[in-house]
């Protein structure tokens, strides 16, 4: 069938390298995308695509999916290309093999930490309906970070989730809150979230998904700074008002503010005020809820009401939205560290289950994991120091 149709960015030749260091390091692809002589590789019969060492001395066909951020990723004959390339099952060395849902599927890798070897993927086709049939574990840097976010967005998006909320430090991955500076945080978080949404938006959809910052100042920074020259639409929940200091914000309504070409609002960092979460369950109720539009709240810190932080007593609406609007939210992705001998990490990564973690070495190791969402106190006080 791939002689009756030009070539386009879905199938292309390249050439994949990568040395493996370190442990826990996934084989990443660094694509150059060509159209040249592609049908020379192609078998037009079963779509499979020859692949071969750099040196020649291997030669298979295989089928080859686009994988993470349309890196490469081998789905058909790879048990029998690892045989004869001497590649073996390594579980902390991992190589991401992608299925189409039927739950098939391995973890490999190269068996000698020093040895260079070369891919010469010729061709490689991509499926937007496969998913990563391994779970996540804890990302190594804010990159990894945002591609796992991504795929659990989308991952959640396909699952009909409509109100979603990741959460994680931006003051250092392991980082704990009260680490980095109210405002260094923020600034962090929007620059993650302009990373997020470059990966994560279609072009398409960028002109119909609204990002909802805390405040019309902090939607005039952005303009300024992250999000420069940028075609996502900028918002803002509240509006500072004369007694700003003393808590007081300019009711915004929020039905007001969106547009009947909206689909997807990312609301960025609503913790600063506590008038702010209040403005988001408006907008949910007003511009999400019995619509088709999805809703993610970024770095909104909602531990702080969960835990119960607020008095409800002086602040009886932030105590009503633990049980009115939290239940309805989806944590898709989530890291919250705890320190001291016995710390560890509390950690999701939709649609896995909930993990505690503990650093031994130079990894993470799996101490418990359920379904459900154990709280905070329940972590600290019995999961961790029982491991």
């Amino acid at each position: 069938m791939f002689w009756h149709k030009e070539p386009d960015i879905k199938y292309y030749v390249c050439t994949i390298n990568k040395t493996f260091a370190k442990p826990g390091q996934r084989m990443y692809f660094q694509v150059n995308y060509t159209e040249e002589n592609l049908q020379d590789y192609i078998d037009p019969n079963n779509d499979t695509l020859i692949v071969r060492l750099a040196d020649g001395h291997l030669l298979a066909e295989c089928c080859i999916m686009l994988g993470i951020d349309k890196r490469a990723t081998i789905t058909t004959n790879w048990p029998e290309f690892r045989r004869r390339a001497n590649i073996c099952e390594v579980p902390n060395w991992r190589f991401p093999t992608i299925s189409s849902g039927d739950g098939g599927g391995s973890i490999f890798t190269i068996s000698r930490r020093n040895l260079r070897t070369w891919f010469h993927v010729c061709a490689v086709t991509g499926d937007r309906s496969t998913r990563d049939v391994f779970s996540a574990n804890f990302p190594s840097d804010y990159t990894e970070l945002i591609v796992q976010a991504k795929e659990a967005t989308e991952s959640a998006f396909k699952d009909g989730k409509q109100l979603l909320e990741i959460e994680f430090p931006t003051a250092g991955l392991q980082s704990v809150p009260g680490d980095g500076e109210g405002g260094i945080e923020m600034t962090g978080s929007m620059l993650l979230i302009r990373e997020f949404c470059d990966r994560f938006v279609p072009a398409e959809k960028v002109t119909r998904t609204r990002i909802f910052f805390p405040e019309a100042k902090e939607v005039t920074f952005a303009r300024q700074s992250t999000f420069e020259g940028c075609s996502l639409k900028l918002d803002y929940l509240t509006k500072p008002s004369l007694f700003e200091d003393f808590g007081f914000t300019t009711k915004v309504k929020m039905a007001d503010r969106v547009r009947p070409e909206d689909e997807i609002f990312l609301v960025a960092y609503p913790y600063f005020n506590v008038n702010e979460m209040l403005v988001v369950e408006e907008l949910y109720k007003e511009a999400v809820l019995n619509t088709e539009r999805k809703m993610i709240i970024f770095n909104g810190e909602l531990d702080r009401i969960r835990s119960g932080y607020y008095p409800p007593f002086f602040y009886p609406k932030l105590g009503e939205l633990s049980k009115t609007f939290l239940p309805k939210l989806e944590t898709i992705y989530y890291i919250h560290n705890f320190k001291g001998s016995k710390g560890g990490a509390l950690f999701r990564c939709y649609p896995g289950p909930w993990k505690v973690l503990r650093k031994v070495g130079g990894s993470f190791v799996c101490l418990h994991e359920q379904e459900e969402m154990p709280s905070l106190k329940e972590v600290a006080l019995n999961i961790l120091p029982s491991a």
